[in-house]
């Protein structure tokens, strides 16, 4: 069993390193500090299994899942906080483990690792559409978007955003004059955003109320909202009412 650990931690990770000597089939492929490091290591070496911390600079452990998505390999958390343990076991993680790490508990771990393995992988497609909602903490708005283009990550404040548009199967972010492209559908991030500053206006289009300059008639039924930047997108009927509604 091939395992990349991840931690931000100098002694947490010499200390798995320590506990994993001793299990005769298991050989450790590499050890990321970060989670940029974490996705590109989980790709170019042998992995079957990351034992991945939750909480690390640039980007958390879930994050790290959902950029990997359906290349991610089967993951046991490793964390000293407990709050996240119910969306790990959503996103069909192995095991979720508090840190300090107790020798027996690895070994139950490692032993549920072996037997996932064995069996065949749960529904990527279901796994990646639960990630990003177990990414950050309960009863909190979704507050960065993580974005894979090739090899390049960007990680955007949602603050950040102007407008989000349904593209076929994917997603378009713009961020001022940047656009960037996301796997996902319009439904599944309209859930995350708090729905006091992002309100879908369109079947198509989700806006920024903050980046709203004027509103003006279109047709029947139809409107165009001009955004400060001098850009524009269409709003249906629907969309009108739910923005009258944040906004009155």
């Amino acid at each position: 069993m091939r395992i990349l650990i991840v931690d931000d931690e100098a002694l947490a990770r010499a200390y798995l390193v320590e506990q994993l000597a001793s299990a005769a089939d298991v050989e450790i492929t590499g050890q990321a500090t970060n989670g940029f490091d974490a996705v590109k290591m989980a790709e170019e070496l042998p992995c079957d299994l990351m034992l991945l911390d939750v909480q690390m600079p640039k980007l958390s452990g879930f994050e790290v899942m959902e950029l990997l998505g359906a290349r991610a390999p089967a993951v046991i958390f490793v964390t000293a906080h407990d709050e996240f343990a119910v969306q790990a076991f959503q996103i069909h993680a192995v095991d979720y483990l508090l840190k300090p790490v107790e020798p027996v508990r690895l070994q139950q771990a490692l032993q549920r690792a072996r037997e996932r393995l064995r069996d065949p992988a749960p529904d990527r497609a279901t796994v990646n559409a639960q990630v990003a909602v177990a990414a950050r903490p309960p009863g909190q708005w979704l507050e960065r978007v993580v974005i894979r283009e090739g090899t390049h990550v960007h990680v955007l404040g949602t603050h950040t955003l102007d407008f989000i548009e349904a593209q076929d199967d994917y997603l378009v972010l713009a961020a001022g004059v940047k656009r960037y492209r996301k796997q996902q559908t319009l439904a599944q991030l309209e859930t995350q955003l708090d729905p006091s500053r992002f309100v879908r206006i369109h079947r198509s289009f989700i806006i920024n109320v903050e980046r709203i300059a004027r509103i003006e008639p279109y047709a029947k039924d139809s409107w165009q909202v001009f955004l400060s930047d001098g850009s524009h997108v269409p709003m249906s009927r629907s969309g009108y009412q739910r923005l009258r509604a944040v906004l009155d």
